[in-house]
């Protein structure tokens, strides 16, 4: 029996256990390979303040940090949540019992399917603007996406100095006024096109791109390809809790992280939040740790 059981090994549920622990709640986290945290695949950490590095050296002094504080660890798939009597019983190879539960399960940003994904990711390919843009000023990137995820990106991009060029598998689906933007800011598009592969020895180089329209192949030289098609959170074990969660999937919470469901928490990217980043996720999970600590201390 545990106090709180987390789910995630990722920033928000690593700053989850660290905070319960110093609460003096006997704490559990569970973590897993599926999906992996995305940030343990960030080649280069520069925008969480006081740490430049790799994003799995970031994820393991976490999970040291979590450890130390007194959060036991346990590598297991939980796949479903249900309710028994006052408790909740997590159910992996083994079922687990806790009084409160914080779900840190992260997402899973969409492959593209292009030729070469797997093989540049880390050098080239990435799918996060604002973690590894930096990395790209002043050089020629492109947005692979169709919609404000895409375009957001891509302003992003722009704006801190790179040479930006969408291109896009239909027509682009986004607010008119992130459209008007895009012209102003004279990003070039190209509509109705498949990225087919991306070629280079050691990085990025160049991408070969299929245009559905005049049916012809074209290659554009470039140094990175930003995918944006989208982030599938990972939610379906709350289901049968009665969690509630938007049309994407992702689960609501109010400003304290609470879910509809009295001792259900939820911090990081499985959440409708709007900014999807490591210095968010730590302050989504500390103050779920917090709500989770009231809960159970009956102070809310």
């Amino acid at each position: 029996m545990f106090d709180v059981a987390i789910v995630g090994g990722g920033p928000a549920g690593l700053t989850s256990a660290i905070y319960c622990a110093r609460y003096g709640l006997k704490t559990v986290f569970f973590e897993t390979f599926d999906p992996v945290s995305q940030l343990s695949m960030a080649s280069r950490i520069e925008n969480y303040p006081g740490f430049e590095g790799s994003g799995i050296e970031l994820l393991e002094k976490m999970k040291e940090q979590a450890i130390k504080a007194g959060a036991e660890n346990i590598v297991d798939k939980i796949v479903k949540i249900v309710k028994r009597g006052e408790n909740f019983v997590l159910i992996g190879e083994k079922e687990y019992e806790a009084k409160a539960i914080i779900i840190a399960t992260g997402g899973k940003h969409k492959e593209a399917g292009i030729e070469g994904e797997t093989r540049f990711l880390g050098r080239g390919i990435s799918y996060c603007a604002t973690c590894d843009g930096s990395l790209y000023r002043n050089k020629k990137v492109i947005v692979y996406g169709s919609g404000r995820e895409a375009l957001s990106d891509a302003l992003y991009l722009n704006d801190i100095g790179c040479k930006v060029l969408i291109v896009s598998r239909s027509p682009i689906r986004a607010e008119n006024a992130l459209i008007e933007e895009i012209r102003k800011k004279g990003i070039e598009t190209i509509l109705n096109a498949n990225i087919r592969r991306v070629e280079g020895k050691e990085r990025v180089e160049r991408a070969v791109i299929f245009l559905r329209d005049k049916k012809e192949e074209i290659t554009i030289e470039c140094d990175a390809v930003f995918v944006a098609v989208g982030i599938r959170p990972a939610t379906d074990l709350v289901v049968e809790l009665g969690v509630e969660r938007d049309q994407f999937g992702y689960i609501k919470v109010d400003r304290e992280q609470k879910t509809n469901v009295p001792g259900v928490f939820a911090a990081g990217d499985c959440c409708n939040n709007p900014l999807k980043q490591v210095v968010t996720a730590c302050g989504d999970g500390a103050v779920a740790a917090y709500s989770a600590y009231k809960f159970l201390r009956r102070e809310s």
